[in-house]
């Protein structure tokens, strides 16, 4: 089966998932009921199993992985779908997926389209590749925090205008929204500290001109979230100050990871 299969088989298990959901969620609203059935988690658990297999068909050829802009933006969706769904798994926040899948199959199809061979060669196995995970998965923690700010604004947005939509009524409360927040900005700190700290320690002159900006900004980025979490914990801080630090540390973080990429491989 060629890459391209793959993908195109990864995208239409990601659509039949992101109907199921939305079925669910419309009968949600109408009924004031969840329906039961779950059939949606077997479609979201293939389709993360052959979205992987596509990212890492270079791999299954013997070859290195060539790390290109739209290869990184596909592992970063991998990454949120897999944080997503294994939360879902403990909290009836299914419907957060119609907001996230759509951005998964936009990647997929963009790295079959503008292809994912003019990246950089990695080698997963080394200290870099062990770099690079930790910084996904550090990033897409991070991402999915964003969402989650963008809805809360949303949601704030309508309560106090009394005009609450549909899809807004079948997200989880305030409440609960918020705690997710803070669960998906502390574990994603920890493990962008983990990413950094790696890569002090494994790769050489990361203040070097090449990635200077990259390192700088990740750092102003951990500083940010690090700042709304001592904020959290000393002052109680929350609602829209939470949700501006987050939006704010985030688009840092995005400058880091995808800006630098972007100019590098587009612009230079």
């Amino acid at each position: 089966m060629t890459a391209s299969l793959l993908s195109t088989a990864a995208v239409i298990f990601y659509l039949i998932t992101w109907l199921l959901i939305r079925m669910r969620v419309r009968t949600q609203i109408k009924s004031g009921q969840i329906k039961q059935s779950k059939m949606y988690l077997l479609f979201w658990v293939v389709a993360l199993v052959v979205h992987l297999l596509v990212l890492h068909y270079p791999l299954l050829l013997g070859k290195p992985l060539s790390l290109s802009f739209f290869s990184l933006a596909s592992y970063v969706t991998w990454f949120i779908s897999l944080i997503l769904f294994i939360t879902t798994l403990g909290r009836k926040i299914e419907s957060l997926a119609l907001f996230v899948l759509p951005f998964t199959m936009l990647t997929i199809i963009l790295e079959v389209l503008l292809g994912r061979e003019n990246g950089p060669l990695i080698d997963m196995k080394s200290g870099l590749g062990l770099h690079v995970f930790t910084s996904l998965l550090a990033y897409s923690l991070l991402m999915l925090a964003s969402f989650q700010a963008l809805l809360l604004a949303f949601q704030n947005k309508q309560l106090r205008t009394h005009k609450v939509s549909g899809l807004m009524k079948s997200l989880p409360s305030l409440e609960d929204m918020e705690h997710l927040l803070f669960r998906f900005i502390n574990i994603g700190v920890v493990i962008l500290s983990i990413a950094l700290l790696i890569g002090f320690y494994y790769l050489e002159n990361l203040f070097g001109s090449h990635i200077a900006h990259k390192t700088i900004l990740s750092i102003i980025s951990w500083f940010i979230f690090s700042g709304l979490l001592l904020g959290r914990w000393k002052y109680g801080w929350r609602g829209r100050k939470a949700i501006n630090f987050t939006l704010v540390g985030f688009a840092v973080l995005m400058l880091a990871f995808f800006g630098t990429k972007f100019v590098q491989e587009f612009v230079l």
